[in-house]
């Protein structure tokens, strides 16, 4: 996995009105923490932070402000607006080149179930360990000729060089199945259909709102 390169800058203003500011400007809050290190609160260009999020598992190559050295980080979690999407706030954890990290990274599937067959994802992710400098960005499972009735379970597939299953192998990744009929295709979206009317009308009937998500808070 390459390096993503980012500038950051140290934050020295706090509060939800400056982390607008900040936002209006282009940069993203982020928090960077680990290995006994204080956390250090940093800004970020908000436009590359995007760019390299798109890739699963991300590694970050950050200069500390306090020391003026290259730290590696990964992405802990992310606060997203609801609304428009972008990346509110970061949490970076600090890693270092041989240490193992515990990761979830994306399935990926590959070649085509026989004939009549329906695959169904059933978790689209698996946890693994591995090296943090070295974490795979997807975990490639074939379905080339599965039959109805297969199932493929976590200790099925084929880990990435390097990588071990932390996921329970007990765990369902892929089913596949027969393919509905159109008759019975049709009778399930009307069975669909009668549950949202219903939902909807308990719903109107209760007097129920929807509650607006509140903006995520900064430190």
């Amino acid at each position: 996995m390459a390096d993503a390169k980012l500038d950051v800058v140290r934050r020295e203003e706090f509060g939800k009105g400056a982390a607008r500011r900040f936002r209006r400007e282009g940069k993203v809050p982020a928090v960077f923490y680990g290995h006994g290190i204080d956390p250090i609160h940093l800004l970020l260009d908000a436009h590359p932070t995007m760019l390299a999020l798109r890739t699963p598992n991300a590694l970050l190559k950050l200069e500390n402000p306090d020391t003026g050295k290259s730290e590696l980080a990964l992405v802990k979690d992310v606060q997203v607006n609801p609304v428009t999407r972008e990346n509110e706030h970061l949490d970076l954890i600090l890693v270092k080149k041989g240490e193992k990290v515990e990761v979830e990274v994306p399935i990926v599937l590959e070649g085509e179930a026989a004939p009549g067959t329906m695959v169904s994802v059933d978790n689209q992710s698996l946890l693994i360990e591995a090296d943090a400098t070295k974490l795979p960005e997807t975990i490639e499972v074939s379905i080339e000729g599965r039959e109805v009735g297969d199932h493929i379970y976590a200790a099925d597939v084929t880990m990435p060089s390097g990588s071990t299953l932390v996921s329970d192998a007990e765990l369902l990744v892929v089913n596949v199945s027969a393919e509905l009929s159109d008759a019975e295709l049709e009778a399930e979206l009307e069975t669909d259909a009668v549950d949202e009317d219903a939902a909807e009308s308990t719903g109107e009937e209760s007097g129920d709102e929807s509650t607006e998500e509140k903006p995520s808070d900064d430190e």
